[in-house]
C-alpha cells in the first residue's frame, strides 16, 4: 500500500470502535468499525499470520457486531476476496450473504476545464458547517434512509486527510465526494481517493454525476495528483458504466458482503462511489 494507511485515520475518528487482539501483551491482530449512520462496515481486519486459523478473527469480529447493535445500524457489510472461500465461510457465520462484486477503478489525472458549480468544505465558514453538514445528510438519507456521511467529512477536515468537493446547481447541493490524497491517509502518496462520493437520485442523476467526477478532478489537479482512486459495487450498474466511459479501469475487485442479505444502496439507479474496505 506504500504510505497509504487504514489504521491510524480510523482509530482517531473513533478510537472506541477500533479493537485489538493480543496474546500475553502482544499485539496480534485488529479490526475497525465505521457508522455510516444507518449503514455500517468493518475494516481491515487482519491477523499476524503465525496466528492465522486459530480463532482471533472470529474475536475481532464480536466487538463489532456489538458496535453495530449499539448503533443501531440497519445495514452493515464489508469488502472480501471474492477467490477466498475462508473468508467468505467466516463472514457468513455472522450473517452476512455475498452479493455483487466491488470494483475499485483508478485513472490518470488530467487537466478538467468544464465549467462546474463546486466548493470545498473547508472553505465553508465555520458558522455556516452545522447547516452544510445537515444539507449533505440529507442528501445521502434521500438515497438510503439513515445514510450518514458527515462523520467521514468531519474526519477528514479535523485530520487534514484531504477534501470534501461539494457540487452545486443554483445554490443546491447536488452531490458530495469525500476525499482522501496525501501520505498517511487512505489515499497515500499522488492519489485523490474518494472514498465516499454521491449525487442526489433522478433525471440528471447521470449528469451530475459526471459533474461530480469532474469535481473531483479539477481539485486533484489543484493537488498536483496523479491519480484517482475509487470503488464502486456492480449492482449499481450506471455507476460502473459512467466510470468505465469516464476512462476508469479496474485494478482490484472483491464482493460485498451485506447482513441482511437485501441491497441496501447497492442497486439499479444509485450513483454512489464506495467499497467498503
Amino acid at each position: 500500500m506504500g504510505d497509504a494507511s487504514y489504521v491510524k485515520t480510523r482509530w482517531k475518528a473513533d478510537p472506541g470502535a477500533a479493537f485489538a487482539a493480543e496474546v500475553n501483551g502482544k499485539l496480534i491482530g485488529s479490526n475497525f468499525a465505521s457508522n455510516w449512520g444507518s449503514v455500517g462496515f468493518f475494516g481491515p481486519l487482519t491477523v499476524h499470520p503465525d496466528y492465522w486459523d486459530q480463532g482471533a478473527a472470529k474475536l475481532l469480529l464480536e466487538p463489532v457486531m456489538e458496535c453495530f447493535a449499539k448503533w443501531g445500524t440497519k445495514h452493515a457489510g464489508l469488502f472480501t476476496f471474492s477467490q477466498s472461500t475462508k473468508h467468505v465461510n467466516l463472514y457468513q457465520k455472522f450473517g452476512f450473504w455475498p452479493r455483487f462484486l466491488t470494483s475499485i477503478m483508478a485513472k490518470p489525472v488530467e487537466q478538467a476545464n468544464h465549467q462546474l458549480q463546486w466548493s470545498k468544505f473547508s472553505e465553508v465558514p465555520e458558522g455556516e458547517q452545522e447547516s452544510t453538514l445537515l444539507t449533505c445528510r440529507q442528501l445521502t438519507d434521500a438515497i438510503y434512509e439513515g445514510l450518514d456521511v458527515t462523520a467521514e467529512i468531519q474526519s477528514v477536515a479535523e485530520q487534514g486527510l484531504g477534501e470534501t468537493v461539494l457540487l452545486w446547481e443554483n445554490g443546491k447541493l447536488v452531490g458530495l465526494a469525500v476525499c482522501h490524497y496525501g501520505p498517511g491517509t487512505e489515499a497515500g502518496s499522488g492519489t485523490c481517493y474518494i472514498k465516499f462520493g454521491a449525487v442526489r437520485s433522478g433525471a440528471n442523476a447521470g449528469q451530475d454525476f459526471n459533474s461530480l467526477l469532474k469535481a473531483c478532478e479539477k481539485m486533484a489537479t489543484e493537488k498536483g495528483l496523479q491519480k484517482i482512486l475509487a470503488g464502486v459495487n456492480t449492482a449499481r450498474y450506471e455507476a460502473y458504466q459512467h466510470l468505465l466511459n469516464s476512462g476508469f479501469r479496474t485494478q482490484i475487485q472483491g464482493v460485498a458482503m451485506s447482513r441482511p442479505n437485501e441491497s441496501g444502496y447497492n442497486r439499479p439507479g444509485v450513483y454512489l462511489i464506495d467499497d467498503w474496505r
